[in-house]
């Protein structure tokens, strides 16, 4: 031990060791042949005042060892509450964090945005559930390039469309009043009558036949609705856009995974499921060339238990052949991707 150890030592334990020394010195002066009693009695007494001072600094060192234990002892008490509201609390950050993810999955793009997002969501898409009106795009550009890429890839491919009934004059009327409502004035597009409007409607439903017959892997089944409404659903195996006829309003896009996604699907279906059913089956029993004429038309619609007005002449069967199979894309028109 060195000196400074030892100095410090003696300083910390000054009472004990003066007590000691006393304690030899008395010790020392009692063995002697003439011990003076009353020095001796005053030397025991210091000695015994300084070992309670010593005791005294010990139990007051002690006392905040104690409180200490004591304290990590009732803290280790409520430990098993604090793990709790430390569960509870971690349960409200991953609920937080979910919830912050999913409102970040639903996401709002212009209407310059919508054609590019779904060209994206044709991509290798092995369905497309549409609900509309006429699905006007959808046999100008979506049908088409999804049909093109299964045959490229052979593979399946599952088509569910939901259109206007073009035999309902009310539903087609009040389409038709909607559409001129929002129209821009002076466009110089085709105007939205009742007439057009049941032609739309008929020529999707002959592009689906067409397209169909011609490739056997494409499960297609249609719909039709009698009432309308001002949104389009496009769900493929990737998204969903919800879009509206306004050009210029932000549209709604929700990626695959998300909740809001599996909603709309089931939504999709369960409305699909209440419309009136095209047989479309029976389209076997009126094949369709490759250039279809004005009486295989007429035939096949014959057959799908939909036959065309008699107020339609052939001019007007015709009319609905070109709109079917040679669509104009409506995506390069004003009125952008969402025409129908």
């Amino acid at each position: 031990m060195t000196l400074a150890r030892f100095a410090l030592w003696l300083l910390r334990n000054a009472d004990a060791a003066i007590a000691l020394v006393i304690a030899v010195v008395v010790a020392v002066f009692g063995l002697s042949d003439d011990p003076d009693l009353n020095k001796v009695a005053s030397a025991t007494l210091l000695v015994l005042g300084l070992l309670a001072a010593s005791i005294l600094r010990d139990r007051y060192r002690r006392d905040p060892v104690e409180d200490e234990v004591r304290g990590s002892l009732r803290a280790l008490e409520s430990l098993p509450a604090r793990l709790e509201r430390l569960d509870g609390f971690e349960r409200l950050i991953r609920l937080t964090r979910h919830s912050l993810d999913e409102s970040s999955a639903v996401r709002a793009i212009s209407g310059d945005e919508v054609g590019p997002v779904l060209a994206e969501a044709r991509l290798g898409t092995d369905r497309w559930i549409f609900k509309g009106g006429t699905g006007t795009y959808i046999r100008a550009v979506t049908l088409p390039g999804c049909v093109a890429d299964a045959k490229r890839e052979r593979r399946a491919l599952l088509f569910r469309l939901e259109i206007i009934d073009p035999s309902d004059e009310d539903v087609c009327d009040a389409y038709a009043r909607f559409r001129r409502a929002g129209a821009p004035a002076g466009g110089g597009q085709e105007a939205w009558t009742l007439e057009r409007t049941r032609k739309e409607s008929y020529a999707t439903i002959l592009a689906a036949c067409y397209h169909r017959d011609r490739y056997r892997l494409l499960d297609i089944d249609i719909g039709l609705s009698r009432t309308m409404t001002t949104f389009r659903w496009d769900l493929s195996s990737s998204c969903v856009v919800i879009t509206r006829e306004d050009p210029t309003a932000p549209a709604l896009r929700v990626d695959k995974g998300k909740f809001y996604y599996d909603w709309c699907y089931t939504e999709l279906l369960n409305s699909l499921d209440q419309a009136r059913r095209v047989p479309i089956e029976q389209a076997r029993a009126a094949r369709l060339s490759d250039e279809p004429t004005v009486e295989e038309i007429r035939r096949l619609f014959q057959a799908l238990d939909l036959a065309l007005p008699r107020s339609f002449s052939d001019r007007d069967v015709a009319d609905i052949a070109r709109r079917a199979l040679r669509p104009v894309d409506p995506y390069a028109l004003p009125e952008g991707p969402r025409a129908g």
